[in-house]
């Protein structure tokens, strides 16, 4: 796996993913700290996989293209 493609996209999806949850945690209505906090962490967390299925794809589609 390629850690430095990973942890691009990982820092790019929990900066965006975090930033979406906390978006709607205040448009729905949760306003106070714990809410917003908790949107945050979950955008953090729910990252990672996300970042992890991306990378593995972009791996494969550079070796697919490399055999040609």
């Amino acid at each position: 796996m390629n850690w430095q493609l990973f942890s691009v996209i990982s820092s790019i999806a929990s900066t965006v993913l975090a930033g979406v949850l906390i978006t709607i945690a205040l448009v729905v209505g949760f306003d106070e700290i714990p809410h917003i906090m908790m949107a945050g962490i979950g955008g953090i967390i729910l990252s990672f996989p996300i970042a992890f299925v991306l990378t593995k794809k972009i791996q494969t589609i550079g070796t697919s293209k490399e055999s040609m």
